[in-house]
């Protein structure tokens, strides 16, 4: 494996439009474990869903090209993308904030 492989990234989500009650936490977080990424997903009061996601650049630009659709019933208007810091252990859903 090279050094490249190894590489690993911290991305700052923060989904808007039809994304709650929609399973869209569920599914991020299934398709997130599918790749190998860590972090965190959660509603937010402004009916957004923000998520934390940690693995390979690979890995990472396919998991926020899926964010960018969601689930079926997901109606996505924007994805905001912003880099972060964090070191994470699994994948888990937070109460909301």
């Amino acid at each position: 494996m090279n050094t490249a492989d190894m590489t690993v990234i911290v991305r700052h989500l923060r989904i808007h439009g039809r994304v709650q009650g929609v399973y869209y936490r569920q599914s991020l977080q299934e398709q997130a474990q599918a790749l190998e990424v860590t972090g965190w997903v959660r509603n937010r009061l402004d009916s957004s869903v923000e998520a934390v996601v940690c693995g390979s650049p690979q890995a990472l630009e396919r998991l926020i090209e899926w964010s960018r659709t969601g689930p079926p019933a997901a109606v996505v208007s924007e994805v905001v993308v912003t880099e972060t810091q964090g070191q994470y252990s699994g994948f888990e859903r937070l109460p909301t904030a």
